[in-house]
């Protein structure tokens, strides 16, 4: 449709559209003009542009190191006491788009342009072809939609999607170093460490659901540490299950995973749903122990 390279905002004077692709930049607004957004209930069958009722959602090409400059969304400020730090949340999202891996960054409403971010992305040789900024009350969500330079394809390499976790989650510690108290990671890398540990016993889950005749949800919820999401797939390899798509959730000191999984082309029966369950809560619980000591 014509509409899929536009972007949509509001004036004192009424709506205004303008392409995409004819801006270098987030558009600012004047002091005369407020940011409002409708709660349209529009859905295009194409990519990159949709519009959402529960969500005010602005869409942006970024080309070079051009960013989504979310400072020009700013909108109402919370009364949130000063002191309070928001939960960061790092979403690697495999689901949605066959075509694009796509991550989200949230940490309230902090964040700014995260050109440093786009940056670090780049170096580890990954393309980022398009950012969205959307605000859900009082929390900005920043998407960056991701592929390989070298091919365009998404990324599958479990090796550099746990790269760029762990790349957004030290930009995060060191650009916001607050957040290092709501980070696994702020203990040995952070400013402060968190104030609460997890208990790994109490915080992991492991379940396996139905998700159709040929494929199976396989959802976990641990303590956070780096190397997790690599450890993981290499379980889940180890007994010969193959992993067609997931969703890997930070939420602070938390993984939230899922992952679709099958098993020659067909979902887990419930006795090997049972296997690779005692698989993984052997791993992921199991106390750290020197390899020498064997």
């Amino acid at each position: 449709m014509a509409l899929a390279n536009t972007a949509f905002f509001a004036s004192s004077s009424g709506l205004r559209r303008c392409r995409v692709s004819d801006l270098d930049f987030a558009p600012q607004l004047s002091p005369y003009e407020s940011l409002t957004f409708f709660p349209l209930s529009y859905r295009s069958t194409q990519p990159g542009l949709a519009f959402s009722r529960k969500k005010n959602i602005l869409h942006a090409s970024i080309n070079g190191l051009n960013a989504v400059n979310s400072t020009s969304l700013q909108m109402q400020k919370s009364d949130q006491d000063a002191d309070y730090i928001p939960m960061p949340i790092v979403l690697i999202d495999q689901v949605s788009d066959s075509d694009v891996t796509i991550v989200q960054l949230s940490f309230g409403d902090r964040l700014g342009a995260l050109i440093d971010t786009m940056n670090a992305l780049k170096d580890l040789g990954l393309d980022v072809s398009k950012g969205t900024v959307s605000t859900e009350g009082s929390v900005n969500q920043t998407n960056f939609f991701i592929t390989l330079l070298d091919t365009g394809r998404k990324v599958k390499d479990p090796d550099m999607l746990e790269r760029i976790r762990l790349t957004i989650i030290n930009n995060l510690l060191k650009y916001h170093p607050e957040s290092s108290m709501q980070l696994a990671m702020g203990e040995a890398f952070g400013i402060k460490a968190p104030e609460k540990k997890l208990d790994v016993d109490i915080a992991t889950h492991i379940q396996v659901k139905e998700d159709g005749p040929k494929r199976s949800l396989l959802c976990i919820e641990t303590a956070d540490r780096p190397g997790l999401l690599v450890e993981v797939i290499k379980i889940i390899a180890d007994i010969n299950i193959e992993v067609e798509s997931a969703e890997i959730d930070t939420e602070g000191l938390v993984a939230k995973d899922k992952f679709h999984v099958s098993y020659r082309g067909a979902a887990l029966n419930s006795s090997l749903s049972q296997v690779l369950v005692n698989c993984l809560r052997y791993y992921l619980r199991r106390p750290e122990t020197d390899i020498d000591s064997y």
